[in-house]
């Protein structure tokens, strides 16, 4: 059962496309400590391991979940909509298709950039560059092994203000040569998330059960079935389990492992604190135990349920989590293995999202978890200095707007 669920087609709609968003922002939370561990080039190297690692089995399993797989340019495109990588209007990708084996892609507006500009040309060049060029490419060869990304313009911008702020082609070609499988490329394709079965999506609801139609200009998420939107939901929850396996296998390559997991629990109360923010402002939920409770059920840091094991529920005027020694998330090393009876710091990060005045607190342990419950404090705590880094993107305040039916870009 998805947590997704008891959620409303609406409500899902408004939901999936902030998933994405959150999604995208983990790199605004990682990288800020990445970059004080390892300097400019560090962060640069683990970004590019992080996305060659989680893109294709993320995408491949995106396809095959709702029915676009195929090797041509569309897909690839298809694909991309769906990608944590490129939430829809924060990174504003536009496509035009020629053929199976053409196609441009431009961004006319880039959320990514726009964080990265005032820091100044080195870093323009890292995340245009450094890290696009083989991450595109690594996107693109989930659908097939001989396609190329190639820039035909991308900053730094010259000039300051030229859109559209890059442009890129792909090409399918038999003589392109596959770049070498990453070396660490098995550690993720052998995982519990790369894995894990989710429910089909059942056909016989209203709206879209599949993306095997056309391309389209945008998504209008409000188009597909509940079905659909629910295994989106949980599919993009793994895409940011993924990500985030791949993060920690790059900073372990670089760090000891006490080193890694201080970074990653940064990384960890940084996008989970705005996520919640994010959720329940994106529902119109208010700041009350109750409140907090659907926020958890819904967060990606704990879901898919089959894959964390974690249990919510409202008790005593308060909410209660049960967390499982055992678990999917913990084989993994996700951000459920993460938190400690010991230490539950992201945790309280994460529910003051929500209101800053909550509190966690261990009540038991024994031999299958341990359960926190959550109270109101008398006074507020403030804000984590871990949100505060990660707010410094523009995509935490973005507000996403309605733009009316989509254009199909293929022929039908």
């Amino acid at each position: 059962m998805s947590s997704y669920a008891d959620l409303s087609r609406d409500q899902l709609a408004a939901l999936v496309p902030e998933l994405l968003l959150c999604g995208h922002l983990i790199d605004r939370s990682g990288m800020a400590h990445t970059i004080a561990a390892f300097g400019r080039e560090g962060m640069t190297a683990v970004a590019i391991e992080e996305w060659q690692l989680a893109s294709p089995i993320y995408t491949r399993r995106m396809q095959r979940a709702l029915r676009f797989t195929g090797d041509s340019v569309e897909t690839i495109f298809k694909g991309l909509q769906l990608d944590i990588g490129a939430p829809p209007q924060f990174m504003d990708f536009r496509f035009r298709v020629d053929d199976h084996d053409h196609g441009e892609f431009w961004l006319d507006h880039c959320g990514a950039l726009a964080d990265v500009e005032p820091m100044g040309e080195e870093f323009v060049v890292a995340m245009c560059h450094d890290i696009e060029d083989p991450t595109f490419d690594a996107t693109a060869l989930a659908t097939n092994p001989h396609a190329q990304v190639r820039p035909v313009h991308r900053p730094p911008r010259k000039p300051a203000d030229r859109t559209p702020v890059c442009a890129w082609t792909v090409v399918i070609d038999p003589a392109h040569v596959p770049p070498a499988v990453p070396r660490n490329a098995p550690l993720l394709a052998n995982s519990v998330a790369a894995q894990l079965e989710l429910a089909e999506i059942d056909a016989g609801e209203d709206g879209a059960a599949d993306y095997s139609g056309p391309l389209l200009s945008d998504l209008r998420f409000a188009d597909f079935s509940h079905a659909a939107l629910r295994r989106m939901a949980d599919e993009i929850c793994l895409q940011q389990h993924l990500l985030t396996l791949g993060f920690m296998v790059a900073i372990r390559e670089r760090s000891d492992a006490d080193t890694a997991l201080a970074i990653g629990r940064k990384q960890f109360a940084g996008i989970a604190g705005l996520t919640s923010e994010r959720l329940r402002n994106c529902l119109g939920l208010g700041r009350d135990p109750q409140a907090l409770a659907t926020v958890l059920r819904l967060h990606p840091a704990l879901n898919p349920v089959n894959y964390t094991g974690i249990e919510i529920a409202l008790a005593d005027g308060g909410v209660r989590l049960r967390f499982p020694h055992t678990s999917g998330a913990r084989t993994d090393g996700a951000w459920p293995s993460m938190l400690t009876p010991e230490d539950l710091r992201p945790l309280d990060v994460l529910v003051r999202g929500v209101d800053p005045r909550f509190v966690t607190r261990l009540t038991a342990t024994d031999q299958h978890g341990w359960t926190v419950e959550i109270d109101v404090a008398d006074q507020p705590f403030r804000e984590a200095s871990e949100v505060a880094v990660t707010r410094f993107s523009t995509g935490a305040g973005f507000a996403f707007t309605d733009r009316g039916i989509p254009l199909p870009l293929t022929v039908v």
